[in-house]
């Protein structure tokens, strides 16, 4: 593959830019744009889709590296980092793709497996953390049960895409999109990096990080509930 220029690029980004409605909006204002910029740097210097796939891989794995073998205050937060660091490639890569024409079933495959398995991972890895810090035993089998809850929701989203007819394009009313995609920002990742930063601070991070997993029980609960509906009528 050739290599764009940075303007070659960017305008290509622009022309095959994805619909914000409905997505989380830490996703849709901070890590797409980040990611879209990523992602016309990457096509500028001739890097491939997954490349920047297997990159978001390693920081992650490196971030969560940190946060299970170094005990000092300051691994939490740089875990966290990496971790956002390493969201944003994930908004990268298929945007990478995009710009490059060469997205296909083989790079989305590979984005989601990586994706499968790191979100489950993030959770194991704060339970390790809180045995080594001693943490009290209710608060890892917290973190055990929302690395269950993180990857039945996970395959629960894929094989409802799968299985369910595509949805009609929504009406584009701001308004209401806006104040939808706050309301998904606790389910986003992002979310769940930023409370791992509070990590240090053993108070504030046990209560923010039971709500986080209690909010995912009651959405979960509720995606299930409906999209068993849905299906039963197919």
């Amino acid at each position: 593959m050739s290599r764009l220029s940075y303007e070659e690029a960017r305008r290509t980004l622009t022309s095959a830019r994805k619909a914000g409605a409905g997505v989380p909006a830490y996703l849709r204002w901070v890590n797409r744009p980040l990611g879209g910029q990523a992602a016309i740097l990457a096509a500028s210097w001739g890097w491939t889709p997954n490349g920047v796939t297997a990159l978001s891989a390693a920081l992650g794995a490196f971030g969560l590296g940190i946060l299970v073998i170094i005990t000092e205050s300051w691994a939490p937060p740089v875990a966290a980092l990496l971790l956002l660091a390493g969201y944003i490639l994930d908004s990268a890569d298929g945007q990478l793709a995009r710009i490059q024409g060469r997205g296909g079933p083989a790079g989305e495959w590979l984005d989601h497996v990586v994706d499968g398995v790191r979100a489950p991972l993030v959770h194991i890895a704060i339970a390790v953390a809180l045995v080594r810090a001693d943490a009290p035993a209710w608060l890892v089998v917290v973190a055990a049960l929302f690395s269950v809850l993180v990857s039945g929701w996970f395959l629960s989203q894929l094989l409802a895409e799968k299985l369910l007819p595509k949805a009609p394009p929504r009406s584009d009313d701001a308004r209401r999109s806006a104040i939808e995609s706050f309301m998904k920002q606790p389910q986003d990742p992002s979310t769940t990096y930023l409370v791992l930063a509070l990590f240090p601070l053993a108070l504030p991070f046990a209560v923010a990080y039971t709500a986080l997993f209690a909010w995912h029980v009651l959405i979960f609960a509720a995606s299930l509930r409906r999209k068993f509906a849905q299906l039963r009528t197919l």
